[in-house]
Order: C-alpha cells, then sequence, then structure tokens
C-alpha cells in the first residue's frame, strides 16, 4: 500500500504541475500549492503516512522548481519565496501526516471490524455446531430413555402375563386330562382360571392405556357418573381380590354426580384396588369411598392398613414402570391412574406412613 500511494502521489503531482505551468503566469502562487497538497492527501489516504511524506517532498520540489522564480532551478531569489515553500513544505508534510494518520486509524477500524465479523460468523457456526450436538446429545437421550421404558415394558409384560397364563394352562391342562377333583374343588379351579383371565384383562387393558398415554391420546368421554355405584361395582368384581383383608365403603351422603369418563376413573379405582388388595394384611380392612370436598372437588379414596410406602420412594410412585423394594407390579399402574386423574383436571396423592398404611 505505501508504494501505491507514492506512486499515485508522485503521479498526480506531474499532472497538476503540468497542468498548471502554462496557467502560473495568471495565477497566484497559492493556487498550485492548494492543488499540489490535495496530490499528498490522496497519496497519505492510498499509502498511509511513508507515502504522504514521500510525496509531500516530491509535491515540494515541483512547486520550488515549477513555480518559484527562476524557473526550473533551485534558487530562489526573493526572501518571500523561501518562506512560500518553507511553509508549503511543512503544510504539505503536516495534513499528509495527519490525513495518513486518519487513514490508517480508519483501515485499523475497518480490519477490526472485519475481524469481529469473521469471529462473530465463526461463534454462529460453534453455536450452530453446538445446538446440534446438543439435540444430537437430547436425541440420543431421549432414545435412551425409550429403548429403557422398552425392555422395562418387555420385563413387565413377560412376567405378569407369564404368571396368570402359567395358572390358566395349569388348571386348564389338569381339567381337559380328566383329574378327579370333587365339585368344590373343581370351582375353585375355574375360579382361579377366572381371576387370572381378569388379570390378565386388566394387565392388558393397562398397557393399551399406557400406549395411549405415551402417544398423546387419552381424552376422557365425559358423562354424569355415580361414584358410588362406580366404586361399589368395581369392589364387587375384585371381591376375590380381598380373601386375606375386607373391604370397606365410606361414601358421604348426597353426593352430586361426577363429570368424568366412566370407563377410565374406574380403571383408576381398579388399579388402586389391585394395589391396596396386594399390600393389604391378613385380617386388615381397605376403606373405598369418596366425600365432596368444598362446593365442587369430588376426592375418592383407597386406603389400606399395609406396611406403607417410604418417604424416597413416594415420589417415584407414579413414574411409569418403577417398583418399590420387593415389589410384584408392573410398575404401570399408579402411572396410568396419574394420568387419567390429570386429564380430568384433577391430582392424586399419596398419604403414607411406615404402620399407618397407605392412602
Amino acid at each position: 500500500m505505501p508504494l501505491i500511494g507514492t506512486v499515485i502521489g508522485a503521479a498526480l503531482v506531474v499532472v497538476v504541475t503540468a497542468a498548471m505551468v502554462p496557467l502560473r503566469a495568471d495565477i497566484s502562487r497559492a493556487a498550485p500549492a492548494l492543488v499540489l497538497v490535495i496530490a499528498v492527501v490522496v497519496a497519505g489516504l492510498v499509502g498511509g503516512r511513508i507515502a504522504a511524506i514521500v510525496t509531500a517532498s516530491v509535491a515540494a520540489f515541483a512547486f520550488n522548481v515549477a513555480f518559484i522564480p527562476p524557473y526550473w532551478t533551485l534558487a530562489i531569489d526573493v526572501v518571500e519565496d523561501v518562506i512560500a515553500l518553507v511553509a508549503f513544505t511543512v503544510v504539505a508534510l503536516t495534513v499528509g501526516t495527519l490525513v495518513a494518520r486518519e487513514s490508517d486509524h480508519r483501515r485499523a477500524a475497518e480490519q477490526r471490524a472485519r475481524e469481529l465479523e469473521a469471529l462473530h460468523e465463526r461463534y454462529q457456526v460453534v453455536q450452530a455446531e453446538r445446538e446440534r450436538l446438543a439435540e444430537e446429545a437430547t436425541r440420543v437421550a431421549v432414545l435412551e430413555q425409550v429403548d429403557e421404558q422398552r425392555a422395562a415394558l418387555l420385563r413387565s409384560v413377560s412376567h405378569d402375563l407369564r404368571t396368570p397364563l402359567s395358572t390358566i394352562r395349569a388348571v386348564t391342562s389338569d381339567l381337559r386330562a380328566g383329574a378327579a377333583y370333587d365339585d368344590a374343588t373343581h370351582d375353585e379351579l375355574l375360579d382361579l382360571v377366572i381371576d387370572e383371565a381378569e388379570r390378565l384383562d386388566r394387565i392388558v387393558a393397562n398397557l393399551l392405556n399406557l400406549s395411549r398415554i405415551e402417544a398423546g391420546a387419552l381424552q376422557p368421554e365425559r358423562q354424569a357418573v355415580d361414584l358410588h355405584e362406580l366404586v361399589a361395582d368395581a369392589t364387587r368384581r375384585l371381591d376375590r381380590l380381598f380373601q386375606r383383608a375386607r373391604v370397606e365403603l365410606e361414601f358421604t351422603a348426597g353426593l352430586p354426580l361426577a363429570d368424568a369418563d366412566y370407563s377410565q376413573v374406574d380403571q383408576v379405582v381398579t388399579n388402586l384396588l389391585e394395589n391396596a388388595a396386594r399390600h393389604a394384611p391378613r385380617g386388615s380392612t381397605v376403606r373405598v369411598g369418596a366425600r365432596l370436598r368444598g362446593d365442587e372437588l369430588l376426592s375418592v379414596f383407597v386406603a389400606d392398613e399395609g406396611p406403607g410406602i417410604p418417604a424416597a420412594d413416594r415420589s417415584h410412585a407414579f413414574e411409569p414402570f418403577w417398583r418399590g423394594e420387593g415389589s410384584s407390579s408392573s410398575g404401570v399402574g399408579l402411572a396410568i391412574c396419574k394420568a387419567i386423574v390429570e386429564a380430568h383436571g384433577g391430582s392424586i396423592t399419596i398419604d403414607s406412613g411406615p404402620g399407618r398404611g397407605t392412602a
């Protein structure tokens, strides 16, 4: 850049000198001096400080030779012309230096701006890569979670379905083989088959509802529901589960009808009753009922007198496929209960403690 600026400045000096020499008799010395300063300014803008100084020196030489008598020599006869030459040289050097300095500052600022823009572009590329990696990590985490849930589902299905199926196969094989049983034993075995078939039906219903929940397709079909009738029917249907414990119904008189999906709420109550039957000690009581809280809120409860749920486990109890220590459940019942209740705009909570059972 300094070389280009010097060449341009020197060329302008030559052009200005050649153009104004024929006019020097008709103009004052100030006119060529001002025009030659412009050449110095251009050189400073293009080539910086060095180009400005060199061009100022060339311009001073041209001003002396071409516009100060005696022409085409370095001799100066008049003191005023010496002062004019010195003033021109000082002005040309000062103006050229200042212009070159400002030009350097401008170029430095432009360079910094370009560097900042390049850094910003690099930052955007890095940020985009970061977001891509974050999305990839999220996708991998989701896939890992899906794989874990799929594995848990397979474990649940293989365990929960195999047990009743094994029972049904064993009983029906014996009956088909013509094993000799008295009437009471025969009826007991048939009841066992019915119980296990109903258990299978509940497991399949839970798994189907779990798939609807994960697909976001669980929409209650609301109607007027008599909770007392619903709970009583569910209790009678599961009566054979409560061979070790007795069930007590507790309902507040004059309960209004609930605006709910009958089959979904029935599944909630069924899951809770099955849990209570699983954990109720022999000879204990399972309390089931509903009461009115406030003017519009209906509260349904299932309470057992079992060992209770440890405080550390309560926050996980509604997670899909989570099982407490020693649990034999599939780990989906409470998760489905929570999804159904929340789909109705309600909430479900656990009140439990060691030695006082679970509600």
